[in-house]
């Protein structure tokens, strides 16, 4: 395999890293906040980015990146459908609660015949497209961003009865917005501070697909940027749960949030109008950095949908690399998983606390690592139901090392590059240094493995003919006159 060249291990380790700033300490020490350009940014980024927003159309989407945001529409709506199976009770109580609360009825709540609000909808949504964990992600801003933007383009489009390209376009230039200012703040940064990025950042992209759809332009546009920081939240205290439901719910909260601020300002209520500045700035609130050029550079040439990552295994993103090399010397070296002595994961030291022995399952590299060496994949299944029950799951799982290493943190978090090495009984090491995991930009999917993938995570959802005119609609989205065309294939039980 190209991406798996075997290596030494690393010998810079380091398990310390310097403690995130409390708000008073960043205040007190910087006055305002650090700006990559040491200029305080003013209202005239936040108009210059809300303008990309306003002006570029679909017109303007190069043929390959209409393509991929098809692919990564497509993705996520598996993603999606399939955490609505009746195997798991998410569905059954984002349902619960949408009926309960009630709403117009613009929208849908797919995998059900249950309509909404469009706001309430890309909540439902979202929580329902991150459950499964198994969408497509940025590495470098580390960003859930299908998840959040596609539920909020389709909700408010099903509301608007937007045409396809319409809706395309939203999701291009959502989900540029959502990793560019989740690159602004410094996503390791809101790490450290027990922000969730894909939240906070992706509120932004939600409501800039949704203001495209609403028809916001002008000052209703800046308000509802203002209105899109002033809602913005998400903690990483999901950690602690082993529902598994307020870790995806940090989705639905930016998908539902970004289509309230749109809707509010597109009713005229105000907002902050410069919200990337002014006294009280957002990268002060949240970090303590800005780097306004993250927002700009390559803004209508470089599109982020193009960097996202495809995901094959249901498990934090964190974790990838490794799986790839542990399955590559398992398949390749014929290491059946009763010889394993012992398994090392080097992660970069920035991140690697994230995935060493979280009590998140999806989110802890010894309990995946050792699912994976037995099963030969990673399904949700499998995570939301403990298999370290299984003494020999739980036996090596024990045996499973993670350490941070700060020579790979020099391309962290734009690259999660790994290195996995595994012990056998007979005290031979087998080791992968993976850089690009398969489903990576450098490392694709075919589109083979894209629809078995879909079909995989549909199976007990939607019939095969079913799920053949979804993947057909979202082919031919920009012919669409009415995305609920698509949507109607996405109720299930109507």
């Amino acid at each position: 395999m190209t991406t798996l060249d075997v290596m030494r291990s690393p010998t810079t380790t380091s398990d310390q890293r310097p403690p995130a700033e409390g708000f008073g300490g960043i205040a007190s020490k910087m006055g305002a906040m650090t700006s990559s350009s040491s200029a305080t940014p003013d209202a005239g980024h936040t108009d210059r980015f809300a303008r990309f927003v306003e002006d570029f159309g679909f017109a303007q989407i190069p043929s390959t990146v209409l393509a991929r945001t098809k692919d990564v529409m497509y993705d996520g709506l598996g993603a999606l459908l399939g955490a609505t199976s009746g195997r798991y009770d998410i569905g059954r109580v984002v349902t619960r609660f949408v009926e309960e609360t009630g709403g117009t009825p613009d929208a849908t709540v797919f995998g059900t015949s249950v309509r909404t609000s469009c706001a309430t909808a890309a909540l439902a949504n979202g929580t329902l497209g991150y459950y499964c964990d198994v969408e497509s992600h940025h590495p470098g801003a580390i960003m859930h961003a299908i998840a959040v933007v596609g539920p909020a383009a389709l909700a408010v489009g099903e509301r608007m009865r937007s045409p396809g390209r319409d809706v395309l376009a939203a999701i291009v230039v959502g989900i540029d917005v959502a990793c560019r200012v989740s690159s602004a703040l410094n996503p390791a940064a809101l790490y450290a501070r027990g922000f969730h990025p894909s939240c906070v950042a992706g509120t932004f992209g939600a409501m800039a697909a949704a203001g495209r759809l609403f028809g916001l332009r002008g000052p209703a546009l800046r308000h509802a940027f203002g209105l899109a920081g002033t809602e913005t939240s998400g903690l990483l205290a999901w950690a602690s749960d082993p529902t598994e439901h307020s870790r995806p719910f940090n989705m639905g909260l930016a998908s539902g949030h970004g289509v309230v601020a749109a809707h509010l300002a597109s009713c005229g209520f105000g907002g902050p109008p410069a919200v990337f500045g002014g006294k009280y700035p957002l990268g002060l609130a949240f970090t303590g950095e800005w780097h306004e050029d993250e927002l700009f550079r390559g803004l209508g040439e470089q599109f982020k949908v193009m960097e996202l990552c495809d995901k094959q295994y249901a498990c934090c993103a964190f974790i990838h690399p490794g799986l790839d090399g542990l399955l590559d010397i398992r398949n390749s070296e014929r290491v059946p998983p009763e010889e394993i002595r012992g398994i090392t994961l080097r992660f970069p030291i920035s991140g690697y606390r994230i995935i060493d022995g979280n009590p998140l399952r999806s989110h802890c590299a010894q309990y995946v690592l050792a699912l994976a060496a037995h099963t030969g994949a990673v399904e949700f299944y499998d995570i939301l139901h403990d298999r370290r029950s299984d003494e020999r799951i739980g036996s090596l799982s024990r045996r499973i090392r993670v350490i941070g290493d700060a020579e790979l943190d020099r391309t962290y978090p734009a690259v999660y590059r790994s290195v996995i090495d595994v012990e056998t009984m007979d005290g031979r090491h087998h080791v992968r240094d993976v850089t690009h995991p398969k489903g990576s930009p450098q490392h694709p999917l075919t589109r083979a493995e894209r629809v078995a993938k879909f079909s995989r995570l549909t199976r007990d959802v939607l019939s095969a003919e079913r799920a053949r005119d979804i993947g057909e609609a979202v082919g031919r989205l920009e012919e669409l006159a009415d995305i609920n065309d698509l949507t109607r294939l996405l109720r299930v039980g109507a």
